[in-house]
């Protein structure tokens, strides 16, 4: 189902069990978002994301880029990257997600989708790395998108279209219980840059 388009009171949880997905709508507007996603286009360090599957390299159409606090080593698909140090408009946006949503992060991971063609497939953000039922906030620029949730026992869908400078968190047993995906679609012909706000659980290298 398309989510409770009637509510006007947000943050607001797009899931009916089993998790919390809060949905805070717009928090930045308009030109301050279009100036951030300018900007992330133009300063990210973005790459080509790889992944391993069944033992054979692929690399994805889909752009990524990795940031944090420290240089931590992320694995995700099977393959492990390490994070750079923060550029400004990262930190900016990163005291943006934290105070509208009341969490602490210290990394970053984001996606550049270059048009409807390009999406992710079902999966969950249950990495060892992360910090066990943490927040993951998600802030969105570019081309509204739909984002899927679909529950792990049940079946049960629940979608929502992402809008321009909107900010959606996810926490507490959601990873747990529900998978999620941006499902590629025909009809949008423009980019999507999503950021996705975490917590790595283990000290940088220099510290341990």
């Amino acid at each position: 189902m398309d989510l409770f388009e009637q509510i006007d009171e947000l943050p607001y949880n797009l899931l009916p069990q089993n998790g919390t997905a809060n949905y805070y709508g717009r928090i930045i507007p308009y030109p301050e978002a279009d100036y951030y996603f300018d900007a992330l286009l133009n300063e990210v360090a973005w790459t080509h994301d790889e992944a391993v599957i069944m033992g054979k390299k692929i690399v994805t159409k889909r752009k990524v880029a990795w940031y944090a606090d420290h240089p931590f080593s992320y694995t995700y698909s099977n393959t492990t990257k390490t994070a750079l140090p923060w550029i400004p408009v990262l930190q900016e946006l990163k005291q943006i997600v934290q105070a509208a949503s009341g969490e602490t992060y210290n990394s970053c991971l984001l996606n550049l989708y270059r048009d409807g063609s390009e999406g992710m497939a079902w999966h969950s953000d249950a990495e060892k790395d992360l910090k066990l039922n943490g927040a993951i906030g998600s802030l969105s620029f570019g081309a509204e998108r739909k984002f899927s949730f679909k529950h792990k026992q049940t079946k049960e869908t629940v979608s929502k279209v992402l809008e321009h400078g909107s900010l959606l968190v996810m926490k507490d047993t959601t990873q747990t219980y529900w998978l999620h995906r941006l499902p590629p679609t025909k009809t949008v012909h423009t980019p999507r840059i999503n950021l996705t706000f975490r917590t790595i659980n283990h000290a940088p290298a220099e510290q341990a």
